[in-house]
């Protein structure tokens, strides 16, 4: 069992940067993937970024590609996304996600991930 918990949302003005942390506790040697996806009401989960460490691979969503960075800590079992140039669209909620055995082809699929977190607000104003 994996825990996650994330932190760093908040409120910024567009333009800004934002740091999110994603920390793992428990059987974190269970998994070799966390990313990061993003939801706000009545809207479809959107994946953002993702890391998969034991493969070196790391892939970012087509509305971040740009402005994103995902990084990890593996001597604090915490997965980085650090996020510049916001803008409003940007304002959801951010959910970090944890797994095993997925590729980089499923990486955008919220189901194959086993762990969640509790998710943090991002809001982003004009």
């Amino acid at each position: 069992q994996v825990q996650l918990a994330e932190s760093g949302g908040g409120w910024v003005r567009a333009g800004d940067s934002l740091r999110l942390s994603c920390a793992a506790s428990g059987l974190t040697s269970s998994i070799d993937t966390v990313s990061w996806f993003r939801q706000t009401p009545g809207n479809q989960r959107e994946f953002v970024a993702g890391i998969k460490w034991s493969f070196n691979m790391i892939s970012y969503g087509d509305s971040v590609r740009d402005r994103s960075t995902i990084s990890r800590d593996g001597a604090k079992n915490t997965v980085y996304l650090q996020m510049r140039s916001l803008k409003p669209e940007d304002t959801a909620v951010y959910y970090c996600a944890a797994g095993q055995a997925i590729t980089i082809l499923t990486m955008t699929v919220g189901e194959k991930y086993h762990s969640w977190g509790q998710g943090t607000q991002v809001t982003v104003s004009s």
